[in-house]
């Protein structure tokens, strides 16, 4: 690819120092742009992931491979389109995706603009996805993104919201192969990150710190923990007698409004806002047989509801709904029409294996059936609809 420039969002990871060698020797033109994202560092586990490290890291890569680099800082953009819609999820006992929503805002919006006015061809990262393309009537071409060869280091989910234009412009060259081969390729280049641990922190920003990430804005305040029995009556079977489809589906999707006394308090928490469904560390409640997993997170009475194992009936639910403003499809081909319905594999987190469900599309927004019920089907998260292999759209959860 002599003459095309190619600039690689370089983490100071072993993945983006791959990306960024396979490219130079594939002839493209590359640059290595580190994205500072964060400068609070009160809340960041420094002795994990520290920013600088990384920083420093990914410009003695860029030397090693002989390419430019440069840092660009984002904090400004990374707190409004991330850290403050994150503070805002939270409030309403919500949980975001802060990993995916900083690929839709920052990597490939932000990074990609700042790329193209260095007069990029092409962004490129380290994420383990790949991407073909078609031909279509006129030439028009439609981009396909696909799970990376490597099943357990798949991060298509993560890239559910890009669209056509962002796909167009990225390329992936690590989503071809294993993670061992990545380590592989940059022990035998000489790369200080070979064996660097993976990150497993917020986007760009390193390992955090969460609780205390939230207080900065989220002020604790005390409230019950309740448990809720399994024998919990609204957990009786599915009714028979809807009035329609549409309604039947509502019914399995709608979130259980629990009262108070639908059971017993058994601690206190400091903070219903710091929890999320399905949750079991942090609850700080001893004494039970199985151990506790939160089943609702009730933010407006600062109170959550916990149940026994996680086996608890009130962890399941057979649907999900998800709101006609939230539905992306990364391939428009697929886009079902108000009243179609089509069966697709689903996954609602990451690295769950894929689920087999029917979406239904409805002037009230789409509807996600399982043929088995999932477990902690949390709000604010993203639910990612497959292909064999292809990403083909996704949406928050309602």
């Amino acid at each position: 690819m002599k003459g095309k420039r190619v600039i690689v969002g370089l983490s100071g990871g072993v993945d983006s120092s791959v990306a960024a060698c396979l490219l130079k020797e594939q002839g493209y033109e590359v640059i290595g742009l580190f994205m500072k994202n964060w400068h609070d560092e009160s809340v960041t586990l420094s002795a994990e992931c520290p920013w600088l490290e990384d920083s420093n890291d990914a410009m003695l890569v860029a030397q090693k491979l002989g390419i430019a680099f440069q840092t660009v800082d984002l904090s400004k953009e990374y707190k409004e389109r991330i850290v403050d819609y994150m503070f805002a999820e939270y409030e309403r006992g919500r949980t975001p995706n802060p990993d995916v929503l900083c690929n839709r805002e920052i990597k490939f919006d932000v990074f990609l603009k700042i790329a193209l006015s260095l007069g990029a061809d092409y962004v490129a990262t380290g994420h383990y996805c790949q991407k073909a393309s078609t031909t279509r009537e006129k030439g028009s071409v439609r981009y396909h993104l696909q799970s990376g060869a490597d099943a357990n280091k798949d991060q298509s989910y993560f890239l559910c919201q890009l669209n056509q234009e962002q796909l167009g412009r990225t390329l992936f060259p690590i989503g071809h192969l294993e993670k061992s081969e990545v380590r592989r390729i940059a022990k035998s280049q000489d790369l200080i990150t070979a064996e660097k641990k993976d990150s497993q922190g917020l986007c760009f920003i390193g390992k955090v710190s969460l609780p205390d990430f939230l207080q900065q804005q989220l002020q604790p305040k005390t409230g019950p923990i309740i448990e809720i029995p399994e024998g919990f009556s609204s957990y009786e079977a599915v009714p028979t007698n809807f009035d329609s489809k549409e309604a039947r589906w509502a019914f399995l999707s709608k979130r259980r409004n629990y009262q108070t006394d639908n059971g017993v308090v058994v601690g206190e928490h400091q903070g219903a806002h710091y929890f999320t469904v399905g949750q079991r560390k942090g609850l700080a409640v001893g004494g039970t047989p199985d151990p506790l997993f939160v089943l609702a997170v009730d933010t407006e009475t600062n109170t959550l509801f916990v149940g026994q194992g996680k086996d608890h009936p009130g962890l399941f639910q057979q649907a999900l709904h998800i709101q006609n403003s939230e539905v992306h499809w990364v391939n428009p081909d697929y886009q079902l029409e108000v009243g179609a319905s089509a069966e697709y594999e689903v996954r609602i987190r990451y690295r769950q294996p894929l689920q087999k469900a029917t979406l239904h599309t409805t002037a009230k927004g789409m509807y996600i059936v399982f043929e088995e019920p999932q477990s902690a089907i949390t709000p604010g998260q993203f639910a990612a609809w497959y292909r064999e292999g292809e990403l083909i759209g996704s949406g928050v959860i309602a």
